[in-house]
C-alpha cells in the first residue's frame, strides 16, 4: 500500500535545494514558500514576486524538496532551479528569473546560474533521489497516525533548512527558517542539532562545528552568522548543553577535545563582557522597545521594559550548566585540574544564583537589578531555569513546580506561558509576553528531571508534544510560539506589536527550525528523564 506521510497543504511552508543534497548557494539559491491559495507557490529567494499555481484539485504530497500537487509536481534539480512537470501557471516573473518549457517540462531558474539542460533531466529519478530519507520512515513503529505525520513533517522541514560549507561556514549549517532568518543563529543552531542528533548524531556535531567556524579570537560567537558577516552581540550560552546531548546519542573523544578550548574561551568571553559587577551577567539591551534583547533570545520580554542592565535568571543558569559540563567533558579528557575548575566555578556561581536571584517568600527566581539592589517583579518561565542547573536546593525546587503547576499561575491551559498570569500588567499574545517556546518547554522539562519529578517532566514533555502533533495536523506547520491560554491558532498571535499576515516579522514564523528538531527530541525514546544529575549541587 503506498503511503502518503507528507499529505497537508497549508499556508507557509518552505521549499528550498538541501545542503544534504548538494551544494547550497546563500545568496542566489531558490527558496519558495506556500500561499493562501490551494495549490500555489511563491518566490521568496532571491527575489520575490513570482507566484506560480497549480490546479486546486487531487492529492497533495509536500516535502522541503519535492512536491505533487494533484497533477503536477515539482522538484530541485539544484539550488538555482526548481524542475516542474505538469499543468502550472506563473504570474510576475522578475528580470532576475528565468523560465523555458519543453513538452510537459517547465523550468524555473535564477537567471545568473541558468541551465536549459534540467529540461531534459530524468524527473522521476530526481523525484526519488530528493525523497528517499523519507522511505525509511514509513517502516518505523509510531504509536498513532498523528505521531507519525509529524514526525515525517520535522524530518522533512529539517531536511530543507541544512545548507552546505560555504564561504567561513565550512561545515554543514542550519538555519531557523530558509526564509526570511536565512542566516544561522547560535543558540537556534544547537537546539537543531540536540534534535537531529537523534537521527544522524555526525550531522548534529557538524552544525556545532559550524557555529564555532565563526568564532571571534577573543572568543566571542556572534548570535547571527552569514557566509560573510556576523551580528556584535551574541546568545544564550548552551554549546556545552548541546555537545552534552548529542554525546548522549555517540560519544566522540576527538570532537571533544578539539572544541573543549573553544567551549572555554567562549564562556570566558561572556564573564569578560557582561559581568554586571557582582559576579552575575547581564544581557545586552538594545534601544528597540520591540527587541529591547535580542541577546537573550526573549527578544520583546516585559524583564527588559525598563531598558535595565539585570543579572539574568537565565544568562547565569545557562552558565552555571555551561561549567558543570565543562567539568564533566575536562574529566573525560583526563584534565582533573581543568575538571576541578569549573566544577568549582559552578558551584560558586550557583551561590550567587541563590543570593541575589531567589526571592523567598514567592518561592521563585527573578532578575535583579544591581542599580537598584532590588529583584525584578517579572514573573517570567526563564525563572525555572535554575532548575537546569542545579542551583536550588529540593525544598526550593518543590516550591518553584507549586508554582509551575498552579493554573492561577505558571499552570495555563498551554504551559509554559512566557509570563505567569499573576503579571497581568506585562501580558500579552506577542511572542515572549505570554505565549508558550517549544525550547524554553524543553528546557524546563530537563530541570524538573533532575530534581526526580518524573511525573511532571514527563507531562511537560507529553503535552508540548502533543501541541505540535495538533497544530501541524491543523496548519501543515510548525510555528515559532503558541497560546499559553489556548484562545488563538498561532497565525493570529501577535509578533512585536501587532499581527500582520503581509509581513513576515509581525506574525508567528510558520516552518520553525527549533519546533521542528524538538519535536524529534520529544519523540525520543528514553528521553523523559533528561539527565542523571541529582539536583541540588550547590548544597
Amino acid at each position: 500500500m503506498k503511503i502518503n506521510l507528507l499529505d497537508l497543504y497549508g499556508k507557509g511552508q518552505l521549499l528550498a535545494f538541501s545542503g544534504l543534497d548538494g551544494q547550497t548557494d546563500f545568496d542566489h539559491g531558490l527558496v519558495l514558500r506556500t500561499g493562501e491559495q490551494k495549490y500555489s507557490l511563491e518566490l521568496k529567494l532571491p527575489v520575490a514576486g513570482t507566484k506560480i499555481t497549480f490546479p486546486p484539485q487531487g492529492e497533495c504530497f509536500l516535502s522541503s524538496g519535492a512536491f505533487r500537487f494533484g497533477t503536477s509536481a515539482g522538484v530541485f534539480p539544484d539550488a538555482h532551479h526548481l524542475l516542474i512537470q505538469g499543468p502550472v501557471e506563473f504570474s510576475s516573473l522578475p528580470t532576475e528569473i528565468m523560465l523555458q518549457q519543453k513538452e510537459e517540462m517547465t523550468l524555473l531558474g535564477v537567471k545568473q546560474f541558468f541551465r536549459p539542460e534540467h529540461l531534459d533531466d530524468d524527473f522521476a529519478a530526481l523525484f526519488r533521489q530528493r525523497t528517499a530519507y523519507l522511505e525509511q520512515l514509513k517502516t518505523l513503529p509510531f504509536p498513532s497516525e498523528a505521531e507519525r505525520k509529524t514526525f515525517a513533517k520535522a524530518v522533512s522541514q529539517l531536511h530543507g533548512q541544512i545548507l552546505a560549507p560555504e564561504g567561513r561556514i565550512r561545515h554543514r549549517w542550519s538555519t531557523p527558517d530558509r526564509w526570511p532568518h536565512r542566516a544561522m543563529w547560535l543558540w537556534d543552531s544547537v537546539f537543531h542539532a540536540v534534535g537531529i542528533a537523534q537521527r544522524d548524531p555526525h550531522l548534529a556535531l557538524d552544525l556545532i562545528e559550524a557555529l564555532l567556524d565563526c568564532q571571534q579570537p577573543d572568543g566571542m560567537i556572534p548570535h547571527q552568522i552569514s557566509t560573510t558577516t556576523s551580528s556584535h552581540i551574541t546568545q544564550p550560552p548552551i554549546i556545552a548543553w548541546g555537545i552534552g546531548r548529542i554525546l548522549q546519542r555517540q560519544e566522540d573523544l576527538s570532537f571533544l577535545r578539539r572544541v573543549f578550548p573553544r567551549l572555554k574561551a567562549y564562556l570566558a568571553w561572556d564573564v569578560a563582557n557582561r559581568d554586571c559587577g557582582n559576579g552575575l551577567l547581564a544581557w545586552a539591551i538594545e534601544g528597540d522597545k520591540f527587541c529591547r534583547s535580542g541577546e537573550s533570545g526573549m527578544d520583546n520580554s516585559p524583564r527588559f521594559d525598563d531598558a535595565a542592565k539585570l543579572a539574568a535568571t537565565d544568562f547565569n543558569s545557562f552558565l552555571s550548566r555551561e561549567y558543570e559540563l565543562l567539568s564533566e567533558f575536562a574529566a573525560k579528557l583526563e584534565l582533573p585540574g581543568e575538571a576541578a575548575e569549573y566544577h568549582q566555578k559552578h558551584l560558586e556561581l550557583n551561590a550567587k544564583i541563590n543570593e541575589f536571584l531567589w526571592d523567598d517568600p514567592h518561592s521563585f527566581y527573578y532578575d535583579f537589578d544591581p542599580a537598584l539592589g532590588c529583584r525584578s517583579r517579572v514573573a517570567a518561565n526563564a525563572g525555572f531555569l535554575p532548575l537546569l542547573c542545579g542551583a536550588p536546593d529540593p525544598d526550593m525546587a518543590g516550591r518553584m513546580v507549586q508554582r509551575l503547576l498552579d493554573p492561577e499561575d505558571f499552570g495555563t491551559p498551554t504551559a509554559v506561558p512566557t509570563i505567569s498570569k499573576k503579571c497581568p500588567t506585562y501580558y500579552s499574545k506577542d511572542m515572549w509576553r505570554g505565549p508558550v517556546w517549544i525550547n524554553l518547554n524543553c528546557l524546563i522539562a530537563e530541570g524538573l528531571a533532575r530534581y526526580h519529578f518524573d511525573r511532571e517532566a514527563r507531562a511537560l514533555r507529553s503535552a508540548t508534544k502533543t501541541l505540535l502533533e495538533q497544530n501541524y495536523l491543523q496548519f501543515g506547520t510548525f510555528f515559532e510560539f503558541y497560546d499559553d491560554r489556548a484562545e488563538l491558532p498561532p497565525p493570529e498571535l501577535l509578533r512585536k506589536g501587532c499581527c500582520d499576515p503581509n509581513n513576515p516579522y509581525h506574525q508567528a514564523f510558520f516552518d520553525y527550525g527549533w519546533s521542528a528538531a524538538l519535536y524529534l527530541e520529544l519523540c525520543a525514546p528514553g528521553m523523559a528523564k533528561c539527565t542523571e544529575s541529582d539536583g541540588g549541587s550547590a548544597h
